[in-house]
């Protein structure tokens, strides 16, 4: 308790530590201010047990593919703090010949390190952009040696950071839900759900600082999750150094594979990711079609939701209180919020995180629920280990994207593309019409202010803090529909087969199990719930479009076949050719019926709208929806 009140005192930077590649010994600590090891020297390579990993960590996988790079990373915590270490690091690289003071251990063309800096508080941006100023400042120096710099920013950064509060623009510095909407569309809500069943989901893209931005953005969107809900999101044991000699980083050859390692160089961990398959894999069930990576069908039957009658009565039988608790035999108790719980932010009293007054965030990363936006390869283990029972997680290796068994979900964020194997969790994560027109609202409105240079992302309809709101919205109206008594048709907006899913994770269980007095503020259902129009057929036509191995396919018959239709037209005549040409167009006219620009009204208003004020383009959007209804 003594130490961890001095470690107040000093400020929320708990290290700043240079990170350097060597030539023999591969990515090493090479300096850490105050010492990592209280026994040794700044310039100890030594390292706790619990952060072995930090030098592949702070110096990524692949690094020298790039001049420059930032990376986010989480530590496990030390003995004396239960908390996760929040890690940001700054790499460059220079040519040695371009050094002032060249060591003797400089035996390569190019010398690279990473600056990086130990925070007990996720302000992922906002230290990014100092430690970038102080890395740049560090190289131009052209002599390592001289670590008078990285004490100034030590004291500097405690400094200006002590007493900041985890709230505000601050915490979402450099996180754009704007960007990600452009990028992800729809499926942007696929990964928010996924998330919410507390999936295995891996993301997959290079460079590093593109990765952890979109893993982290993703997060942005859970209320309260980035400023209080990861401080369990790293517990996790890294291998014994005894038991490592038959793993992945052994069976790697030569130095050089500490910094850039492909699949085929590691046959020691395909074989043991392998093994593992038949722990972690799901059984698979469905027809041999289902192992697709398509979200919807152009099956008739996808364009009306279930009948409502259809989930009454079918309440999801609750887990065992111990179902995804390591100490098993501890159940949870249900125990009453105190009366002043609504003025702010609480100690969870089942879940342990600081709640608001809605019992948010959601305690998703507790429990061996892990969050890692970079997964270092040396760390592969995690992926099957018996004690992790879910993660979100970063990677660069070809590796983790290879092995899909060993994960739920694989996001390739380069193709915006969501690869998941098992047809039932397909089922689970797949849109509603309600989602849709929900995705669809936000698409629109960000898409029409793509191009406005007043957009600030503090307020603005389309901005970045609006579409949190309406994320915020989401959560809340989903959870004062599992409040209310004969709730079926409400969560049936949803998705049956997702509620009955998340009916039986570990963060509504908690959540569940406590009392939330500002919940009944909330107005319960799905904040665009509603009648059926023609509107949301072409909605979801166009996503199933858009959307599906299936679709795709159809669509690109389609195409195919117009084109061909033009050209045998021109073969036999003008006249037939006029009329196939006729034909071709039909054809177009009636397929971009289906595929509309984002920035096209496809969806009705939402009916919860009423927390938003209402525009001219709401109002044009909700009587073209009275318009249909009425035909």
């Amino acid at each position: 308790m003594e130490s961890h009140c001095r470690d107040e005192l000093k400020g929320p930077v708990l290290h700043i530590v240079v990170v350097g590649f060597h030539h023999k010994k591969g990515c090493q600590v090479e300096f850490s201010y105050p010492p990592l090891m209280p026994a040794e020297g700044h310039d100890s390579p030594l390292l706790p047990e619990e952060w072995r990993y930090l030098p592949f960590l702070a110096l990524p996988d692949g690094a020298h593919n790039f001049q420059e790079d930032t990376v986010f990373f989480h530590l496990p915590p030390l003995s004396e703090d239960r908390k996760c270490v929040y890690g940001v690091s700054c790499y460059r690289q220079i040519e040695a010949k371009a050094l002032k003071v060249r060591q003797a251990d400089v035996t390569r063309e190019t010398v690279q390190k990473s600056v990086c800096v130990l925070s007990r508080v996720p302000l992922y941006g906002l230290l990014q952009a100092k430690l970038q100023l102080i890395t740049h400042a560090y190289f131009e120096e052209k002599d390592f040696s001289q670590i008078s710099i990285l004490k100034e920013l030590y004291d500097h950064m405690n400094g200006s950071l002590r007493g900041s509060a985890l709230e505000g623009s601050q915490v979402y510095l450099g996180l754009s839900p704007r960007d990600l909407i452009l990028h992800f569309g729809h499926k942007i809500l696929i990964l928010f759900k996924l998330i919410l069943l507390e999936k295995k989901v891996l993301f997959y893209v290079s460079p590093v600082n593109r990765l952890v931005g979109a893993l982290m953005t993703v997060l942005s969107l859970f209320p309260g999750m980035i400023e209080h809900g990861l401080v369990d999101s790293s517990h996790y044991r890294p291998r014994s150094s005894a038991s490592e000699d038959a793993t992945l980083v052994e069976s790697v050859s030569g130095a050089e594979a500490f910094v850039s390692v492909s699949a085929t160089d590691i046959p020691a961990a395909a074989a043991a990711a392998e093994g593992d398959e038949r722990l972690l894999k799901p059984p698979s069930r469905g027809s041999p079609e289902s192992s697709e990576s398509d979200w919807e069908t152009l099956d008739p039957g996808v364009l009306e939701e279930a009948p409502k009658e259809a989930v009454e009565g079918k309440e999801a039988e609750p887990a065992p209180a111990d179902a995804f608790d390591p100490e098993a035999g501890t159940p949870i108790t249900v125990q009453p919020q105190p009366a002043g719980a609504q003025g702010g932010v609480v100690q969870g009293l089942v879940s342990g995180l600081e709640e608001d007054q809605y019992g948010l965030p959601l305690p998703i990363f507790t429990k061996g629920y892990l969050c890692l936006p970079y997964m270092a390869l040396q760390q592969h283990h995690l992926l099957s280990d018996v004690t992790v029972r879910g993660f979100v997680a970063g990677a660069t290796n070809i590796l983790f994207r290879q092995q899909r068994h060993l994960s739920d979900a694989v996001v390739e964020v380069e193709e915006a593309g969501v690869h998941i194997q098992d047809p039932e969790l397909r089922k689970a994560v797949s849109l509603t019409t309600a989602d849709l027109r929900f995705a669809d609202y936000l698409v629109k409105h960000v898409t029409e202010n793509r191009d406005d240079v007043f957009l600030d992302g503090t307020g603005w309809e389309g901005g970045d803090e609006w579409i949190r709101a309406q994320f915020t919205l989401y959560l809340h109206s989903l959870l004062s529909s599992a409040l209310q008594q004969d709730n079926e048709r409400l969560l049936a907006d949803y998705g049956v087969p997702f509620v009955a899913a998340w009916k039986i994770t570990h963060n509504h269980r908690v959540w569940f199990s406590n009392k939330h007095p500002a919940m009944a503020a909330i107005t319960p259902g799905h904040p665009f719930q509603g009648q059926y129009s023609v509107a949301d057929v072409k909605l979801r036509l166009s996503h199933s479009v858009q959307n599906s191995e299936r679709g795709k396919k159809i669509g690109h018959a389609m195409m195919t076949t117009s084109r061909s239709m033009v050209q045998t037209g021109k073969a036999v005549g003008q006249s037939v050719g006029g009329a196939l040409t006729s034909a071709k167009s039909a054809m177009s006219s009636w397929f971009s019926t289906l595929t509309p620009p984002p920035a096209a009204v496809t969806a009705a208003e939402p009916a919860a709208a009423r927390s938003i004020p209402e525009s001219r383009s709401h109002r044009d959007m909700r009587s073209m929806t009275e318009r249909d209804e009425m035909k």
